[in-house]
């Protein structure tokens, strides 16, 4: 499994795009509100990818998982991982995280963030057991309950 940059030369959206929506497609009837993949389009990736630092692992030349990743002020704001269903329980997912890691400590960032939805308890057990801790729960705008659960993982 190889792990690497989306850069200018990246022609696979639409099976970028492809991958999102169906390792999202879990979440549809169970949070609300629905998931924000539902808005990204081959378009709106390509901004994504060059305004973040986007992963992907391939496995040859086969797209196996992705992930996003957005520097702030103390940490690296990690988003949009995805893995191929294909792929899931390979620890796919877990490379993604460890190279983000990498790109948080080589902008000396001294954490990861992330948030899941309150609904999806098995990813929440799953980025506790990957070292992340629960900060704070936010609301959706329109929302009077908790939405979000928001994680850190100190590096």
């Amino acid at each position: 499994m190889q792990i690497i940059g989306i850069d200018a030369t990246f022609d696979r959206y639409g099976e970028l795009l492809d991958l999102i929506l169906k390792a999202f497609a879990f979440m549809d009837g169970r949070i609300d509100p629905p998931s924000s993949a539902h808005a990204l389009t081959v378009a709106g990736l390509k901004q994504k990818a060059s305004a973040e630092i986007g992963l992907i692992a391939l496995d040859g030349a086969e797209l196996a998982g992705c992930i996003f990743c957005k520097p702030e002020p103390d940490c690296l704001y990690v988003g949009k991982l995805a893995v191929a269903a294909a792929y899931r329980g390979q620890g796919v997912g877990r490379l993604l995280l460890a190279k983000a890691e990498e790109a948080a400590r080589s902008r000396n960032l001294s954490a990861l963030r992330l948030q899941t939805r309150i609904e999806l308890i098995e990813n929440h057990r799953t980025f506790a057991a990957w070292g992340f801790i629960e900060t704070g729960r936010t609301a959706h705008p329109g929302f009077a309950r908790p939405t979000t659960i928001e994680m850190r993982k100190a590096l």
